[in-house]
């Protein structure tokens, strides 16, 4: 039999605050459960007569949470079987902050109970009375169990439910410190809506975590941050977004507004260029700024569009985000790849599926502004993709061995463009071994490249030292000071300067 439950909301704590439809369904519905008996109205429902059964042994005798609920749920769904109809009661509003009623209300959705709600004033309705906000100037609500520094969004005001106790407290500090900083000004708010035990508390984020009385109707406020320049805090999404409108709008920056984008090709070139440095100095504080300054070119791209009234930067976001979903079915749907080397191949499946065929070859889309190593090896992978490849490495080295002794027959004949091809060849070699090797080429290389410039570096040091210069050396002076340079490490080598970008202001 389908039976029925009754979701009944209790409201904050208040019997005044109680709708007299949910009090009198209490009163004929029987029997009556409640989530937890620890809610200031449990000891007025007692005193008016009304018999229930709570589920707290539940939080007891159940490992997590998640546990808990799905136990409560199937608890009433039996009962509901076998008598027809109860009532299920939970504190504030039924679909505020209740994991069982979302998931009572799933099983409803799949046909094996029947659900009737009936509202009641929420925990945020009374929080906002006892701080005087106003919601409707932009708020955010989380649960302080599931708060991630990600979900924030400092630019709104931020109500965090459930903080408990002192460990929960600490957990939310730490979330929060990142964005908000240890000084920010911020409210804990306990029985919100309760008079004899409604309490406001006013004090700094650091201090959450110190105050004793924390409990399960404990709630904090955290007031939204708003810059001085009027746009928002600096470490929000938005805010990068409405800096780049105020720079390209009338009373903006006569350099930005200027610029197209065929004009910033080069920055954006550049900024890439400037983050693999940064990755290859291993400097994460260079890496940081480097980053910032690639966003800011593609949030310039982005705006340019959008004054076009082609795209905007939300939309650029939305497109990747669900490009990631589609290509990562093994995470977000029931596909499986439990290599990486299966993650490539269903993405590479899938991208050619959402092409749709149009490409006439593999090979079309490999980027020709790509550096020529990682060109070359951009493609030998679309190759070996489809099984165009050698078996075994030995098969390679072979190759290689195969293009050195044709760029030598090609210098022995004198002919520089003859030269130049085998050369080529070699070097297509070289970096089909790099791939066979799972190697990255163009980073061997940079890498290389850097090594190779900071040991000359040294050289030319000690040549300053000793009052000559390297050309007044001989070549066996200088061989002892390059093995000198490799003896002593990389690690002990000064960093080069970055070099000044032409465009100090990005």
């Amino acid at each position: 039999m389908l039976g029925t439950i009754w979701v009944v909301g209790l409201g904050p704590g208040d019997e005044r605050l109680l709708p007299p439809a949910n009090f009198s369904l209490l009163q004929k519905i029987r029997p009556v459960f409640l989530r937890t008996a620890r809610h200031p109205l449990v000891p007025w429902l007692e005193a008016q007569g009304i018999a229930f059964a709570s589920f707290d042994v539940y939080y007891e005798e159940q490992p997590t949470f998640e546990a808990v609920y799905r136990a409560i749920v199937d608890t009433l769904l039996e009962e509901a079987r076998c008598r027809g109809e109860v009532a299920y009661a939970v504190p504030g509003h039924p679909l505020v902050a209740e994991e069982t009623v979302r998931l009572i209300l799933e099983r409803s959705r799949q046909g094996e109970v029947r659900v009737n709600l009936l509202p009641a004033m929420s925990c945020l309705d009374a929080v906002f009375a006892a701080l005087e906000v106003d919601p409707a100037g932009g708020l955010a609500v989380l649960e302080a169990g599931r708060l991630e520094q990600a979900d924030v969004r400092p630019e709104l005001g931020l109500v965090v439910l459930q903080v408990y106790n002192r460990l929960v407290a600490s957990q939310v500090k730490l979330a929060l410190l990142p964005v908000y900083g240890d000084e920010w000004p911020v409210c804990l708010v306990r029985a919100a809506g309760v008079p004899k035990e409604e309490k406001v508390c006013s004090l700094l984020l650091h201090e959450i975590d110190r105050q004793p009385w924390l409990d399960h109707l404990t709630t904090l406020y955290v007031p939204p941050q708003h810059a001085a320049h009027g746009l928002g805090p600096p470490g929000s999404f938005s805010t990068l977004e409405a800096v780049m409108a105020r720079l390209r709008g009338p009373e903006g920056c006569p350099w930005d507004r200027a610029q197209t984008h065929a004009s910033l090709r080069r920055y954006l070139l550049e900024e890439c260029y400037e983050v693999l440095e940064a990755l290859d100095e291993q400097d994460p504080h260079r890496l940081r700024e480097e980053l910032g300054d690639l966003l800011l070119q593609i949030v310039f791209h982005a705006r340019i569009a959008q004054e076009a009234g082609h795209f905007d930067l939300r939309e650029v976001v939305a497109g990747l985000v669900e490009k990631l979903y589609r290509r990562h079915p093994h995470v977000f749907g029931k596909g499986r790849a439990d290599t990486a080397e299966e993650v490539q191949e269903n993405w590479q499946k899938i991208k050619e599926a959402e092409k749709g065929g149009r490409r006439r070859s593999l090979l079309d889309g490999v980027p020709l502004e790509l550096p020529a190593l990682a060109r070359a090896q951009k493609i030998q992978e679309r190759a070996a993709a489809v099984g165009f490849d050698w078996p075994e490495v030995s098969g390679v080295w072979a190759k290689v061995r195969e293009e050195e002794q044709e760029v030598a027959a090609a210098v022995a004949t004198g002919e520089k463009r003859q030269v130049e091809a085998e050369l080529g060849d070699l070097l297509f070699a070289v970096v089909n071994l790099a791939r066979f090797l799972g190697v990255d080429a163009e980073s061997a290389l940079r890498t290389s490249t850097a090594r190779f410039a900071r040991r000359f570096g040294y050289l030319e040091e000690r040549c300053r030292q000793a009052g000559r210069k390297p050309e007044e050396l001989s070549l066996d002076e200088l061989d002892e000071l390059w093995e000198e340079a490799k003896a002593r490490g990389d690690k002990n080598f000064s960093r080069a300067r970055p070099r000044q970008k032409e465009n100090p202001r990005r």
